[in-house]
């Protein structure tokens, strides 16, 4: 099983890293579409636990959220559709959920159940840095590793402390609101990569609102190590609900086309 510190050991080009939720369109063909991903090209993954009320997520991610929490995917069955995915995949696996679903699933058990799996890495998004504590021993007693996020308008000092206490990678917000494909990024994404590589060695990689090949292009020039890229893999699905392998084909080629415009 790789880590982030095996994928970004050489840095000699960005990472590309895309989102599913475990469970969208439904157990079975969400564990194949994100194998697939992985054989065009992904470099890591991103996976969310379906939950009712993800905050930090746009409508086209919340759609997906209800179509596997309609499939009555639980964190316990999440943990199994990790566990084949990782049985296929030596890729970093992230998670990136909301805290309720690890409260009530229990702390202890959830982190113990995430590692046992195969995960690398539990981004809970709307914990923010001040209670970090709450979870830290936890993440490093089972061997994971630590990652927050930055947004647009982080203070210098909530970066410096974001920073310190990432261990895996920082997850770099692109854009002020919720996640979503964008035509264009902000233009405040540029300095605040710059400004967080000044602070640390940790991969600093950017995700909300990264959509195209070109997106790709432009924070790699800007100097992210790696590229989160969510809601325009979701719609792929949620646009072939209907069809027999939910999208495969067509999600094969866009990962492909984004791994493309990062190689070098």
């Amino acid at each position: 099983m790789k880590t982030y510190k095996d994928i970004f050991a050489k840095r000699d080009r960005a990472q590309l890293i895309p989102f599913f939720v475990l469970g969208d369109p439904n157990p079975s063909a969400s564990v194949e579409l994100i194998k697939a991903a992985v054989a065009a090209g992904a470099d890591a993954l991103e996976l969310g636990i379906p939950f009712s009320d993800p905050i930090a997520d746009g409508p086209t991610i919340q759609a997906a959220d209800i179509r596997a929490l309609e499939q009555g995917v639980t964190c316990a069955q999440a943990f199994e559709m990790i566990r084949e995915i990782r049985d296929a995949c030596d890729v970093p696996i992230g998670l990136l959920m909301y805290y309720n679903l690890i409260c009530y699933y229990g702390k202890e058990r959830f982190y113990r159940d995430a590692a046992a799996a195969g995960v690398n890495s539990v981004l809970i998004a709307d914990l923010c840095i001040d209670d970090a504590e709450e979870v830290e021993q936890l993440v490093h007693a089972n061997g994971l590793e630590s990652v927050y996020m930055v947004t647009p308008n982080t203070t210098e000092q909530r970066k410096k402390l974001i920073a310190q206490k990432c261990t895996g990678l920082i997850y770099t917000v692109a854009v002020l609101g919720v996640t979503g494909e964008r035509a264009q990024l902000s233009t405040a994404i540029g300095p605040l990569i710059q400004s967080l590589k000044q602070m640390t060695d940790t991969p600093v990689c950017v995700g909300f609102g990264v959509s195209t090949p070109e997106h790709c292009k432009e924070l790699a020039a800007a100097g992210a190590d790696g590229m989160f890229v969510g809601s325009a893999v979701v719609r792929i699905i949620e646009e072939h609900l209907n069809s027999p392998d939910h999208g495969k084909k067509e999600l094969v080629e866009f990962i492909s086309r984004m791994r493309q415009s990062l190689e070098k």
